[in-house]
């Protein structure tokens, strides 16, 4: 990369920052707290109900045995901070889910002596000598995790108490203003589960910080239509966690008042937001940062919610409805009817100054016909600054249209976003047919670049994608459309096929211009790739579309 390719990066990505994301890096950088040992405050009795929380996938497979992103480890003493995994890997092994995961209580003295053994094997230090254990976002998840458990009725194994002390006040000395967005939340979240888990002046402080933050976040991380501000359902569903494990906490402690009323007073839209983004087999979808397996369940979030008398049950939970429904606060809607869902991505990648999970996928879309997915985007299998991790968030990995093999959005590194694509001219229509279009500038930053616009029309059996550049490319263009690899295309000839689907069913399949199959992979879950195909349609003249039938 020349360096100025690479000045032009940094200063479109830099621009769009806010001034404390500076200060903050500089101050987290710098800072070198002292780890405080003294001894640990008292426990607060709690004075109403605490409700079991959402579980997780099990991954303790054995007494030192774990399972996390598809890879198991026998957990030694190097095992915390192990160059054989990822970054992420090794968080997850610190995070301590599993105490809270589906039949967590067979396994009890599995995690006792795993609790145990993180205490004597990574003790607090130094910044530089602390360890992945000790940075704030797995300090903050192993909080919430930990007293959790010891809330749900589990007393913490002999030292735990003095740890979550030690753990809360180093905190307080990391917090993650350099990153903003859900890090800060959970930094938050951790202090008001430790300020709250004990008592006196001590907690009490963890408690005001974390209040002030949460009161200033909650309101513009939570967008008015109830979507988290990332813009990945995948994030929003631990978002949603996030606030009812809060509206559990504030109430078994009959605390924070005004957090508490917060919390409840979004969560309906939250719970509206997931089930409006989510396929019919009850999956999120996968739009920017997304897998399955992080975040809890959708049933096991709607269930909490009931538990906590803040949504009906399961069984009672209503439809979301046909039509087109529009999400306009976090640029996403849904078109559907009787047979098929079609969810469509109309809005930016993410707030300017943190487009971190965001991918160049915009007008792509997701498709489920007969309950079943049919197109889908590639999902996530791993984070970090590899070529895998760039390919996955760039825009031929996804349903919408590439021009000159380029990303509509300039996503680069791990986490950054130089220039952005901005959607114009949204329309909706409802009737018979509902209808959505819009279009983006991604790629008018290029030589004759074109605005891209995408109209998606669905009738009772047809749906119809079409998609139009302005002007007339010059280089290459092509329509992509990767399918669930579940089910099967074939072409008939150049403009016309079929796909069958698991369930056996048969869509038929329509181009106004030259098609082809092409192999790839999909991404459901973190270090997994599944093979694939994807149809892919010529758009070198400008215009297409695709129309899909089924009976």
């Amino acid at each position: 990369m020349s360096a100025l390719r690479k000045a032009g990066l940094y200063w479109h990505t830099l621009k769009y920052l806010k001034p404390v994301q500076f200060t903050g890096r500089l101050r987290f950088r710098l800072a070198r707290p002292v780890p405080d040992l003294s001894p640990a405050p008292p426990f607060r009795a709690p004075t109403g109900t605490w409700v079991l929380p959402a579980a997780r996938t099990a991954s303790l497979t054995g007494p030192d045995q774990v399972l996390f992103l598809g890879q198991p480890e026998d957990v030694t003493r190097d095992s915390w901070d192990s160059a054989r995994h990822s970054k992420l890997w090794r968080y997850n092994l610190h995070y301590f889910d599993d105490l809270n995961a589906e039949g967590a209580a067979a396994r009890r003295d599995w995690q006792d002596a795993l609790i145990t053994r993180w205490i004597v094997e990574n003790p607090p230090g130094p910044v530089a000598d602390s360890g992945s254990g000790w940075e704030p976002y797995p300090v903050s998840l192993r909080i919430v995790n930990w007293v959790k458990v010891a809330l749900s009725g589990h007393p913490l194994p002999e030292g735990a108490n003095h740890s979550l002390a030690v753990q809360a006040r180093w905190l307080t000395q990391r917090l993650e203003w350099h990153l903003l967005g859900n890090h800060l939340f959970a930094n938050a979240k951790a202090l008001m589960y430790a300020g709250l888990f004990f008592e006196g002046p001590e907690a009490d402080g963890w408690r005001r910080i974390a209040c002030d933050i949460l009161l200033r976040e909650i309101p513009e991380q939570i967008l008015p239509d109830g979507g988290q501000f990332e813009l990945t359902p995948m994030y929003h569903a631990i978002a949603l966690e996030d606030v009812l494990d809060l509206v559990n906490l504030c109430t078994a402690f009959d605390a924070e008042p005004e957090l508490r009323a917060l919390c409840r007073g979004i969560t309906p839209g939250m719970i509206r937001w997931l089930r409006l983004m989510s396929h019919p087999d009850g999956g999120i979808s996968f739009f920017n940062d997304a897998a399955f397996g992080i975040a809890p369940e959708t049933r096991e979030l709607l269930a909490l919610a009931a538990r906590l008398e803040l949504g009906p049950d399961l069984e009672t939970q209503p439809e979301p409805p046909d039509g087109v429904t529009l999400l306009p606060d976090s640029g996403f809607a849904r078109l559907a009817n009787a047979q098929a869902v079609v969810l469509c991505d109309v809005g930016d990648v993410g707030p300017d100054y943190l487009p971190g999970h965001a991918h160049a996928d915009t007008l792509s879309s997701e498709v489920s016909i007969h309950g079943q997915r049919v197109i889908v985007n590639a999902g996530t299998s791993e984070y970090g600054t590899g070529t895998e991790r760039l390919r996955q968030r760039g825009t031929a990995a996804h349903a919408t249209v590439t021009y000159d093999g380029q990303d509509s959005s300039e996503v680069w590194g791990g986490f950054r976003v130089a220039r952005r694509a901005r959607v114009h001219d949204i329309e909706a229509s409802s009737g018979d047919a509902p209808s959505l279009s819009a279009r983006h500038d991604g790629y008018t930053r290029l030589p004759s670049g074109p605005m891209h616009q995408r109209r998606w029309t669905l009738y009772p059996s047809q749906l119809t994608i079409a998609d139009t550049l302005t002007p007339t490319p010059t280089l290459t263009a092509e329509n992509r459309f990767p399918l669930h690899p579940h089910v099967t295309a074939t072409l008939d000839d150049a403009t016309s096929g079929i796909i069958t689907l698991p369930g056996g069913q048969v869509l038929h399949w329509r181009s106004q211009s030259p098609a082809r199959l092409e192999s790839v992979t999909w991404h459901p879950h973190f270090g997994a790739s599944v093979a694939a195909q994807c149809l892919c349609l010529d758009l070198s003249g400008g215009r297409t579309a695709l129309d899909l039938y089924w009976s």
